[in-house]
């Protein structure tokens, strides 16, 4: 019989390769060569049998063996990371504690940054390791086990993972300086019926996200034959929208800067609420670090001023 053996240095690159989709990221993530990120995953496809990955010029994507392995290696890598957590929190006991916390890189603009200064000066002798990702990759940091605890735009569909809700981010309409609608305030977006619509992919796994309901909000609006534009960027929407090649539906935060230099120009839409839910999300089964516990009360205690309350009205949800 075959013998089987995976190292946790191959499933942690493996993984690493999966989620960046680029064996160069991955050697520039774990910080070794790309050589040697390569005969990592030879060995483990040679152990397996069969290839994980295809290459596809300077990407690669998951085989059908690969997709396979994922959910495994994901639960294999978290559960080794729980063990190691377990023991630190035994032996750290009033000690130098690590909370290892992953969000979406918005939500670093917002009073997000009051919940981490309240929580470092309540627990002074612990620290806080910060990973800026996407809400799919956020969800991903914690499904691995990389991150205790992830806050994301929109609910975790993944069974392994628990959301939190934490509270709403409101959205805007978003247009550049020298777009012909001067109204700080409309009606609908009937005005903008021709316009280009600039959002998100649709979340694969995810029923709620703003590639799912951008297209919702504006039938709703009467606005059924849209042009939409998929940028899987916020950065790259924001500088499209600057040169007037789309208009798109973005939280405040996320463009404070370029409203204050007058190169964007936010737009409300009466009545219509438009948001994007913020949940935290943790490991269903896994370590419970006091750490996240405590961080994720102090949030919940935050919530009325971290981010404005939904009010109980009709309103379309949209969100990244």
């Amino acid at each position: 019989m075959h013998e089987l053996k995976m190292t946790l240095d191959e499933i942690e690159t493996f993984l690493c390769i999966a989620q960046l989709g680029s064996f160069t990221e991955a050697s520039r993530r774990l910080g070794r060569s790309q050589p040697a990120i390569s005969r990592r995953i030879h060995q483990l496809e040679e152990s397996l049998g069969a290839p994980l990955f295809e290459r596809l010029g300077r990407r690669v994507s998951l085989t059908e063996a690969g997709e396979t392995l994922l959910p495994h290696a994901e639960m294999a890598l978290a559960a080794a990371r729980d063990g190691e957590r377990a023991i630190r929190d035994l032996i750290d006991v009033g000690g130098s504690q690590v909370l290892k916390l992953a969000i979406v890189a918005t939500l670093a603009d917002s009073h997000l940054v009051d919940a981490l200064r309240a929580f470092e000066a309540q627990f002074s002798e612990a620290s806080v390791e910060l990973t800026t990702a996407t809400s799919r990759e956020v969800s991903a940091l914690v499904r691995n086990g990389e991150a205790s605890l992830g806050l994301r735009y929109f609910e975790e569909c993944d069974p392994a993972l628990e959301s939190k809700p934490l509270g709403a981010e409101k959205l805007y309409l978003v247009v550049s300086a020298r777009h012909p609608v001067r109204s700080q305030r409309l009606r609908g977006l009937r005005k903008l019926e021709g316009e280009r619509w600039l959002g998100f992919p649709p979340e694969r796994g995810q029923s709620d996200s703003l590639g799912h309901l951008l297209e919702r909000t504006l039938m709703k609006a009467g606005i059924s034959e849209a042009r939409i534009t998929r940028v899987d960027s916020l950065t790259a929407q924001k500088r499209l929208v600057e040169a007037g090649l789309g208009v798109a539906f973005m939280p405040r935060s996320s463009v404070e800067e370029e409203l204050q230099i007058g190169s964007l120009r936010a737009i409300e839409i009466q009545g219509m609420r438009l948001e994007q839910p913020v949940v935290g999300v943790c490991r269903r089964g896994g370590h419970e670090s006091p750490l996240a516990a405590d961080f994720l009360k102090l949030l919940m205690e935050f919530k009325p001023v971290l981010l404005p309350a939904p009010e109980r009205s009709d309103r379309a949800r949209v969100g990244p």
